[in-house]
């Protein structure tokens, strides 16, 4: 759970959530994933990577969320604002708690027979299908119908509880990146400077580093998500990190260049072009701004055909990425509260690329960076280890 979120932010969230399930005839909502029952709840714990076990999270049309959860959970939910959790010795693949879902979600249900669930882009349903298409067969007459984005829309626009955490996760990255210089150089294997650097965030404050990303190469790199890997740096690469730490539960992302000794005119001056792209983003992010618009901005300065596929950035919160995407094509309207990422890429020319991207919030005045902005320089790495 959050060391620092009051009781008072998730029950303002289960009352946002139940004002819109009434404008929608939803008579409950479930939630089954990490990020969207820690969102009502505060519930946090790594032991979301074993697969073995369901959680479900039951809002009602009215009063408080209903905890149905693997018994091994409840001493910690019991921590939680949450007083409503119902228990099961799980794992039970017989009957891995859908009975006692169904029984739940039939008690607290009222007078409806829709049951709200998360089914648009980026959500999934983390249990079995064999146990949903049991779920589904228990609770008739009642029906699971798509929530039409509620939840989505909800976790969009953060509370300043929330961004100040994005902050700080922010702050914890950017303070791991000035290091970089003591671990990265000449003759150092990319894989050392990935250990490292995770090594830097969490003397730094990071809870843990479940994102990293980067590569290096020269006059830039291939790709940006490949494992690293012992080759070791080169005079004349550029090294690129990205990464997505955790501070009590809120994600930052964002990267920076690097060049392992002098850059070359081409990366210098491609490194100063990635800054005033986001420059450029930022400028246009601002409330009631669309997401492709963003997109336009950034793509206008990058120049044509120099933008390399794929979006520009993302929102970000209690996960990496998170809502919509900047492309050209989205739509989504900005508002103030919104987190989100702008990521320009540059097309290098012979299969290389490289990539800039930093965090913002939106205000009602305009956006407001949360990670601390890079300047247009490159920075420079010694060349000899």
């Amino acid at each position: 759970m959050s060391l620092t979120l009051p009781d008072a932010e998730y029950q303002a969230r289960v009352a946002r959530a139940q004002a819109a399930m009434a404008r929608q005839d939803l008579a409950a909502l479930l939630v089954t994933t990490e990020p969207d029952l820690r969102y009502f709840s505060g519930f946090l714990t790594r032991f979301w990577e074993s697969p073995t076990r369901p959680w479900f999270l039951v809002i009602p049309g009215h009063g408080d969320p209903v905890a149905v959860i693997p018994g091994i959970g409840q001493a910690l939910m019991e921590r939680t604002w949450i007083r409503e959790i119902r228990c099961w010795p799980a794992p039970r693949p017989g009957d891995d708690g859908i009975s006692l879902l169904a029984d739940t979600l039939s008690e607290v249900r009222g007078r409806g027979v829709q049951i709200g669930l998360p089914m648009g882009p980026g959500s999934h349903l983390r249990l079995p299908l064999s146990d949903y298409a049991a779920l589904r067969a228990a609770l008739k007459p009642l029906r699971m119908v798509s929530d039409q984005g509620l939840v989505q829309h909800l976790r969009a626009e953060k509370s300043e509880a929330e961004i100040g955490l994005i902050r700080q996760a922010c702050a914890i990255a950017g303070r791991a990146f000035a290091r970089v210089p003591e671990v990265a150089a000449a003759g150092i294997g990319l894989d050392r400077v990935f250990r490292d650097f995770q090594r830097l965030c969490l003397e730094e404050g990071a809870d843990w580093v479940p994102y990293l990303a980067g590569a290096s190469g020269a006059g830039g790199y291939a790709d940006v998500i490949s494992p690293a890997t012992p080759a070791p740096l080169q005079p004349g690469d550029v090294l690129m990190l990205d990464t997505g730490l955790v501070h009590e539960g809120y994600f930052c992302d964002f990267d920076r260049n690097y060049s392992v000794g002098d850059p070359s005119v081409a990366v210098r001056d491609a490194h100063a072009r990635l800054i005033d792209a986001t420059a450029a983003g930022f400028a246009a992010a601002r409330p009631g701004a669309l997401a492709s618009d963003l997109h336009a901005a950034m793509t206008k300065v990058l120049g044509p055909g120099r933008t390399a596929p794929g979006r520009l950035g993302h929102g970000l919160g209690m996960q990496l990425t998170e809502g919509f995407s900047v492309l050209p094509d989205d739509r989504e309207e900005l508002r103030p509260g919104m987190v989100l990422t702008l990521e320009p890429c540059l097309d290098m020319g012979e299969g290389r690329i490289m990539v800039h991207e930093e965090n913002l919030v939106i205000r009602d005045t305009g956006p407001e960076w949360l990670s601390p902005p890079s300047g247009p320089e490159i920075p420079v790495l010694e060349p000899v280890a």
